[in-house]
């Protein structure tokens, strides 16, 4: 019979001394933007899951796939080499 063990590391592998740094912490805050205008565009698809998309269903997925790629656009163009890339 095998026993199933829990791995105490894996469960405590993140202290306290792991916490982001304020480089990691501003590189979140720069990207905040495209995070929330994806946000809003996976709410709209949500939307629409269960049901046939109307016209006003499909609008409201353009407008935000097009403030998702705007938000995109506005992190890629910030200049600088330390700006962080975005997938």
């Amino acid at each position: 019979m095998d026993h199933i063990v829990t791995v105490q590391d894996a469960v405590t592998a993140f202290a306290d001394f792991m916490e982001p740094t304020a480089a990691e912490l501003e590189a979140i805050e720069l990207e905040m933007p495209v995070i929330l205008a994806d946000v809003d565009l996976i709410d709209a698809q949500i939307a629409t899951l269960d049901r046939t998309p109307n016209e006003l269903d499909a609008r409201r997925i353009r407008r935000a796939r097009r403030r998702a790629l705007a938000a995109r656009r506005d992190l890629a163009n910030q200049g600088g080499t330390d700006a962080p890339v975005v997938a």
